[in-house]
C-alpha cells in the first residue's frame, strides 16, 4: 500500500474515533444532549454542511494543517449529532454493525485496491444512484413506508459500498496531482463519508431498537 493510502486511512481511522468517542460521551450526558437536540442542532447541521463542502472543494488550496483540523473538527461536529444512535438502538447492535460494516469496507476497499479495471465510469453511475437515494428518502419522509425505506437502504448500502472502491482508485489517481498531505485528509473525508453511511444503513436495517 502506498503512502498516500496510509496516511488516508490513519486519518480516516481518527476521524470514526473522535465521531463515535464523541457520540458516545455526549449519549451518556443528558444535558449535553439536550443542547446538541434542543438549542443547537440545526446550528450543528449547518455547519456539518458548510464544512464537507468547504474540504471537498477547497482542500487544495488548504495548507495541510488547517485541512487537518477542518477534517476533526467536522468528525467532532458529527459525532454531536451521531449520538442520537446510542439512545436509539442497543449498544449490542451498534457493535455488531461496526464489525459488519468495517468488515465490508475494508473488502471494498481490498478490491478497489487490487483492481486493474477503470473505475471511472462507475462514478457516473454511483452519483447517480446517491441522487435517486436523496430524492427516495424525501419522499419516504411523507409516505412513512417501512418497506420503502428497506429498499432504500438496501440500496444505499450497495452505492456506498461502490463508493468505496471508486475513492480507493480516485486517492491513487489524484496522488501525482495533489499535495500528499492534502490528498491524505481529502481521500479520508470520502472513505469517512462511505463507512458512515453505510455504517448508518446497516444500523436502519438489522439494529435492534431500545424498548
Amino acid at each position: 500500500m502506498n503512502q498516500v493510502l496510509r496516511k488516508t486511512f490513519l486519518w480516516m481511522f481518527l476521524g470514526l474515533m473522535v465521531t463515535f468517542l464523541t457520540a458516545y460521551v455526549v449519549a451518556t450526558n443528558e444535558s449535553m444532549l439536550y443542547a446538541v437536540f434542543g438549542k443547537f442542532y440545526f446550528v450543528l447541521a449547518i455547519i456539518e454542511i458548510v464544512l464537507v463542502l468547504v474540504l471537498a472543494v477547497r482542500i487544495t488550496k488548504m495548507s495541510p494543517t488547517v485541512a487537518r483540523i477542518l477534517f476533526i473538527l467536522y468528525s467532532f461536529i458529527t459525532g454531536l449529532t451521531f449520538s442520537s444512535i446510542f439512545i436509539v438502538y442497543e449498544m449490542s447492535s451498534i457493535i455488531f454493525v461496526f464489525l459488519i460494516t468495517a468488515l465490508l469496507f475494508g473488502v471494498l476497499a481490498f478490491m478497489g485496491y487490487v483492481t486493474n479495471a477503470d473505475l471511472t465510469k462507475l462514478g457516473t453511475y454511483l452519483m447517480m444512484g446517491l441522487v435517486a437515494i436523496l430524492l427516495s428518502y424525501v419522499i419516504n419522509i411523507f409516505a412513512h413506508n417501512d418497506t420503502f425505506e428497506i429498499i432504500i437502504c438496501s440500496i444505499s448500502t450497495l452505492v456506498f459500498l461502490g463508493f468505496t472502491a471508486y475513492d480507493i482508485k480516485k486517492i491513487e489517481a489524484l496522488s501525482n496531482t495533489i499535495d500528499e498531505d492534502n490528498l491524505a485528509i481529502y481521500g479520508a473525508l470520502q472513505l469517512y463519508l462511505d463507512f458512515i453511511n453505510i455504517f448508518i444503513d446497516l444500523l436502519r436495517l438489522f439494529g435492534n431498537s431500545r424498548d
